[in-house]
């Protein structure tokens, strides 16, 4: 917070960006996105590892973001045929591309064939063999490792928990092995190794323990066996504090990987995600008005910033810092406030019972960590237009993407021939 020109972000006032480009605004750190990006590699390097990051871009999609994760030597995990196309449109080599997820079409697979991308993280045995079958009418080659569900649970939110018995990602751990086999002799399909991800958010490294002593197991197992596993892919997970949380480091992570699969001889890799994207990012809004309510129930301060914007806390709860741009609000005393959008539902709030100083409309606020699964979740409900995105690099910013006109929220609907002019019916 700067004394003069208030809430900086990487050397850039926030007022300035929000008063420029209107609010609502999302806001890129490009610089915390290398930094987090180096941090994490470096965590595995001190330890001795060459580890391939393949960013989740279901994080934070974006061309922009995109191409400083490829500057700084990162893939992709990619989880749709949309997301592949983005992702080879930013210039991410597409062999440095793994193809995740549970319900690839066959078209989806048809590209990640016609594109050669590294690897395709399979998580059926339907699957597999609807992908044998692409491959070898083809006469192409699918690079394959299979998605273990190892039965873990990773102690974080229900709903982004995803490697426990039930969970519908991955293959049961009890049918690996014999999958594994049938993988090795299908046509088509170059088996490599073995994947896992156990959910995100996670906050401790001892989940991450489990689960890859787990694959280490099975890693020997099947090399018993004479069957060939060169790569395990690690999937990602890594919790950040948004809070008061007590996040780990990435040495962590690192530590949990070396200890247990360090010493196979294997080609390691991870899928982060959030750990990168997510304090690399803002969303800038600014008061619409007060509401006040009885005494003993905290007010609602209504901003231009909704649900449609940031889905997160009406999905998750989660909870995201929120502080105000303007200097003279930095060290003025706090109350408890609601933080809501102006979309008609019961759940647009942004923060409930905050401590916030005496906030006025046209104040302008930032709501924290909103890099990952912000903007890419947004929608236009209730008909309300994207919101604009900035980056900002070294001290100089630049809008990313315009703000959505209205226009062209209906842009693309059609009204049938026999509903124009038509009167009202009675």
């Amino acid at each position: 917070m700067d004394g003069q020109d208030g809430l900086l972000f990487e050397g850039v006032p926030l007022q300035t960006i929000a008063s420029a480009v209107g609010t609502p605004c999302w806001v890129t750190g490009a610089g915390t996105l290398r930094r987090r990006t180096r941090n994490l590699r470096k965590a595995f390097t001190e330890r001795g590892v060459d580890i391939a990051l393949h960013y989740a871009m279901k994080a934070n999609d974006h061309q922009a973001t995109l191409s400083v994760l490829r500057q700084e030597g990162c893939g992709a995990d990619v989880v749709s045929g949309g997301e592949l196309r983005r992702a080879i449109q930013a210039g991410i080599d597409p062999a440095h591309i793994v193809f995740s997820g549970v319900g690839k079409t066959d078209a989806e697979l048809m590209l990640a064939l016609q594109e050669e991308i590294g690897q395709i993280n399979v998580e059926s045995v339907e699957e597999l063999r609807r992908l044998s079958r692409l491959a070898r009418a083809s006469s192409l080659t699918a690079r394959v490792a299979l998605r273990v569900n190892p039965h873990i649970d990773a102690g974080t939110h229900d709903k982004i928990s995803t490697g426990r018995l039930g969970d519908k990602f991955g293959i049961d751990w009890d049918d690996a092995p014999t999958l594994y086999r049938e993988a090795s002799k299908l046509p088509g399909i170059e088996i490599r190794g073995l994947a896992t991800h156990i959910g995100s958010q996670i906050l401790t490294p001892t989940p991450f323990k489990a689960a890859y002593t787990r694959i280490a197991e099975l890693v020997s197992g099947l090399r018993s066996e004479g069957l060939t596993v060169t790569m395990v892919d690690c999937g990602g997970g890594l919790g950040v504090r948004y809070r008061d949380e007590l996040a780990p480091p990435p040495a962590a992570l690192a530590g949990a990987i070396v200890e247990t699969l360090g010493g196979l001889d294997l080609q390691l890799a991870i899928e982060p995600g959030r750990w990168i994207a997510a304090p690399a990012g803002l969303l800038l809004a600014s008061i619409i008005d007060l509401k006040a309510q009885r005494e003993g129930v905290s007010d609602f301060v209504i901003v231009d910033a909704a649900m449609n914007d940031l889905a997160r806390p009406s999905l998750y709860d989660s909870w995201h810092g929120i502080i105000p741009l303007a200097p003279d609000l930095a060290y003025a005393e706090t109350a408890p406030q609601t933080v809501v959008g102006p979309v008609c539902e019961s759940s647009d709030v942004l923060a409930k019972d905050r401590l916030l100083p005496a906030l006025r409309p046209g104040d302008q606020i930032a709501v924290l960590d909103t890099g990952a699964y912000g903007s890419v979740m947004s929608s236009t409900y209730n008909s309300r237009p994207l919101a604009a995105q900035v980056m900002i690099e070294n001290g100089k910013w630049q809008i990313i993407r315009k703000r959505q006109n209205l226009e062209s929220l209906w842009s693309d609907d059609v009204v049938p021939d026999w509903l124009d002019g038509a009167g009202t019916a009675t």
